[in-house]
């Protein structure tokens, strides 16, 4: 079994412009620039068959590459229940159809539909049981997060690998859009 999810990567400079936001807030695993991403479609754990399937099909994925822009800051979670702290993308319609793509290529391989609406972002932190007056402060400080557009033309497939101090990616596969 691999653990597996579709993603565009947040370009080095962009992630470089908001690396000074990734502090401040006690407990944070702040991820670092290369693991800064938007998930697309996370597939979860798959047999090594049909993640070849899946394969085939993403490469059927056809779209124009994107011009995104990283916009406000979020967290996933409540009170000392925040699991999550994020920047969000602004809104775009390609983006949202290529994840609704990127979702159809899965069903096509035998993985059910996704049932959770798609809400892009790049998660920028995790944590454990923070104390919500801080996490509040640091969402308020961060708030007007904007970072300068960028385009993306490829998403790739990757594996996840869970660790003592969190997740590590590896690019499996790389799709051109256009």
């Amino acid at each position: 079994m691999i653990r597996l999810f579709a993603a565009l990567a947040v370009p080095d400079e962009i992630a470089q412009a908001i690396a000074p936001r990734q502090q401040g807030l006690e407990g944070a695993r702040w991820r670092p620039a290369e693991a800064l991403h938007i998930t697309l479609r996370f597939f979860g754990e798959v047999r090594e068959d049909v993640a070849h399937d899946l394969d085939g099909e993403l490469t059927r994925v056809s779209g124009k590459p994107l011009t995104l822009t990283l916009e406000g800051v979020g967290a996933f979670g409540e009170g000392r229940d925040i699991h999550a702290l994020w920047a969000g993308v602004a809104p775009h319609e390609g983006l949202n159809v290529l994840a609704g793509r990127c979702d159809a290529a899965a069903r096509r391989a035998g993985l059910p539909a996704d049932r959770r609406s798609y809400r892009p972002h790049v998660t920028l932190a995790y944590l454990t049981r923070p104390d919500p007056a801080e996490a509040a402060a640091w969402i308020q400080r961060n708030n007007l997060l904007r970072s300068a557009p960028f385009e993306v033309d490829r998403f790739g497939l990757y594996s996840s690998r869970l660790g003592e101090g969190g997740s590590t990616y590896t690019l499996e596969r790389e799709y051109r859009l256009g």
